[in-house]
């Protein structure tokens, strides 16, 4: 029976596949007699290959004074070793690459001139359109449906602003003016977000956050299971929204919370909002 097809797919080349599976049905061998058998064009490839097995541990080299070496193949049971190790390596890899994803994606987007977007899809997804903004270099603009955000991603949320606050990172948001709002400001801890509210007579709650930061406008459509997220890359619609944004805050008063609103405060800063 040839295993060298299932060696392959644990990640074996062509000619290690060939020599491990050589040497696990035959006792030790010198280097020359293995590149004769297993058909390898000459010696210093074979030494090439049984050094690659002798790293991945799944062949010793036996070295004896006076005599020529000898390669035997370890246990099998070191090839799940390897895949194991191989699984760690690639987590490990893929948690580099996401610690620097975002700066990768933005200097490609600046060099080439193409607006970069992309897409979420569920509550793992609003969690990780919410952490991109963690890496904001200054203060964050936002309109949010305070509602939806308590409703269906408190716990993200309370997450998010645990380590906004960690970093410092401030943020000013515009909410529409609701019942709902303003109860929920009525024992707000301002922390490092500064609120406005806006009326808008006959408006529905949006069900939506929509954030402005370092040339990016991310965007949370929350409800059900229809949750979605969006975070587009692009200087000049990152510009567009921020000149609106500060308009609109600069021409809506300070919310006040009405002093007879104020007793019973028992919110702490883990419940002030995106």
């Amino acid at each position: 029976m040839s295993y060298e097809e299932n060696l392959k797919l644990v990640g074996l080349s062509n000619g290690e596949a060939c020599v491990y599976e050589l040497l696990i049905q035959n006792r030790a061998m010198q280097a020359g007699d293995i590149a004769r058998r297993a058909l390898i064009s000459s010696r210093p490839l074979a030494y090439k290959i049984l050094e690659d097995l002798v790293t991945l541990g799944l062949v010793e080299k036996i070295e004896k004074p006076g005599k020529v070496a000898l390669f035997a193949a370890t246990h099998p049971l070191h090839l799940k070793e390897m895949i194991e190790k191989k699984k760690e390596a690639t987590a490990n890899a893929a948690v580099a690459v996401e610690g620097v994803l975002g700066k990768l994606i933005s200097d490609f987007n600046l060099v080439s001139g193409k607006p970069g977007v992309r897409f979420f899809e569920g509550k793992s997804g609003m969690k990780a359109v919410l952490e991109d903004s963690l890496a904001a270099s200054g203060e964050i603009y936002s309109y949010a449906d305070i509602e939806a955000i308590t409703k269906y991603i408190p716990k993200e949320n309370e997450e998010n602003v645990k380590q906004r606050e960690k970093f410092g990172i401030k943020k000013k948001a515009i909410l529409l003016d609701t019942p709902f709002a303003r109860k929920f400001l009525s024992d707000y801890h301002r922390g490092v977000t500064d609120v406005r509210l806006i009326a808008l007579p006959g408006a529905v709650p949006f069900q939506t956050v929509m954030q402005i930061y370092d040339n990016k406008v991310s965007y949370l459509t929350l409800g059900g299971d229809n949750m979605i997220g969006a975070v587009i890359e692009d200087p000049h619609i990152f510009t567009m929204h921020k000149y609106l944004f500060e308009y609109l805050w600069n021409i809506t008063p300070p919310f006040e919370v009405p002093p007879q609103e104020k007793a019973g405060v028992t919110r702490g800063p883990q419940f002030e909002e995106l």
